[in-house]
């Protein structure tokens, strides 16, 4: 068996890579990165470290790399006889994937078993969002092309810090790990990926990680960095922070409960369990990591936004989150490309237009006045300094 996935970075190789390998697959690895493919082709195997309590080392063999930016051809062949493709790229790189999905399903025998994709990104609708950039991407081939594959939602979860100098291509991780995969493509034939669960509705999944794992990782990067604090377990040392992050997750977790029916006991479970997973002092993970891309994740169906936007439909809280967003707001990293545009569009633009161009929000929805008040307040301090 042979998997693809896209995306050699720490996440590729310490999360999904390592799963795909612990299920039998030999893990050809695409990226556009020429000296990280070089380094993984240079080794016979790597390791992946799990740091903290309960953690045991990952030797991973039986992989390559192929560099997609310097040999396309190579890499549309992997995927024609590939038996799974994933990504871990980030959610605004699929549409770079998808012609190299399309190349390799126009060389794929059409009666081969389909190729079996999944995207691993921490968005909801992932897959889908993939699927419709290779449908894009195939133009009028695109109903041929897309009956040699079948494509299914996922929800991961593992922490994968900065990794430490010197590391080679060994990845440190947390010892926590979940994948979630919709069964309902797959029908009889699902992938073999023992670390992984498969679900009939992934939908209660995808949004409990989304708008508890990414909702308090981020609240805690941003309160953080709001108070000078570099490291995501500091943080969540100070009273006030963690004090102020459990608050939003109480309203994301109200949320949840609201639309999908999930238990408040289970949820205040699940809540403690990932505050747990951020306290790890041997997780060396910073502020500036966990913060970066802030205008993808104050966007509308983000884990700020997100749930915030469900809970006043609702009518429920939402001053917790959206002062999550205010600190959000307030991340200043000169080496993030996101972080620079945010402060120039809160320079340049009227706190109405920027709430609607960032968060989605039309002024007639209940959140809107919120956030609008919250990105003046911020543009005031601007103007003052």
């Amino acid at each position: 068996m042979k998997a693809v996935h896209f995306g050699a970075g720490n996440i590729g190789r310490g999360f999904v890579g390592l799963l795909l390998h612990e299920g039998g697959y030999e893990v050809v690895f695409s990226d556009v990165a020429g000296a990280l493919v070089d380094a993984i082709n240079a080794v016979d195997e790597y390791t992946v470290h799990e740091a903290g309590p309960g953690g045991t080392d990952h030797v991973v063999t039986g992989f390559r790399a192929v560099n997609s930016r310097t040999d396309p051809d190579a890499v549309a062949e992997e995927v024609a006889t590939a038996d799974v493709v994933t990504t871990a790229v980030g959610p605004t790189v699929l549409r770079f994937v998808a012609p190299s999905i399309v190349a390799g399903l126009a060389l794929r025998s059409p009666s081969a078993a389909p190729l079996q994709v999944m995207a691993c990104e921490n968005a909801i609708g992932a897959t889908d969002q993939l699927r419709a950039e290779v449908a894009a991407a195939a133009g009028a081939d695109a109903e041929a092309l897309l009956s040699r594959a079948v494509f299914a939602n996922t929800a991961v979860d593992r922490i994968v810090p900065a990794q430490p100098e010197g590391a080679g291509v060994d990845v440190t991780v947390e010892p926590y790990v979940e994948w979630a995969i919709e069964s309902g493509p797959f029908g009889d034939a699902p992938p073999h990926i023992p670390g992984a669960h498969f679900v009939a509705d992934l939908a209660p999944y995808i949004e409990r990680k989304l708008f508890t794992v990414n909702t308090g990782h981020a609240a805690t990067a941003y309160f953080g960095a709001r108070a000078g604090i570099e490291r995501i377990s500091d943080a969540l040392a100070d009273p006030d922070i963690a004090a102020r992050v459990s608050a939003a997750l109480q309203e994301t977790s109200a949320v949840l409960a609201a639309v999908h029916g999930l238990d408040p006991a289970e949820l205040a479970a699940y809540r403690a369990t990932i505050l747990d997973r951020f306290r790890n002092p041997e997780l060396v993970d910073t502020v500036q990591r966990v913060g970066r891309q802030p205008l993808r994740k104050i966007s509308r169906h983000e884990r700020f936004i997100g749930p915030a936007a469900m809970a006043a439909e609702r009518g429920l809280p939402t001053g917790a989150l959206v002062a999550a967003v205010a600190a959000a707001l307030e991340f200043d990293d000169p080496a993030d490309e996101q972080s620079v545009e945010l402060q120039a569009l809160l320079r340049s633009e009227d706190a109405g237009a920027f709430t609607t161009r960032a968060t989605g929000l039309d002024p007639e929805h209940p959140l809107y006045d919120a956030v609008r008040e919250a990105v003046a307040a911020r543009q005031a301090v601007l103007r003052d300094t």
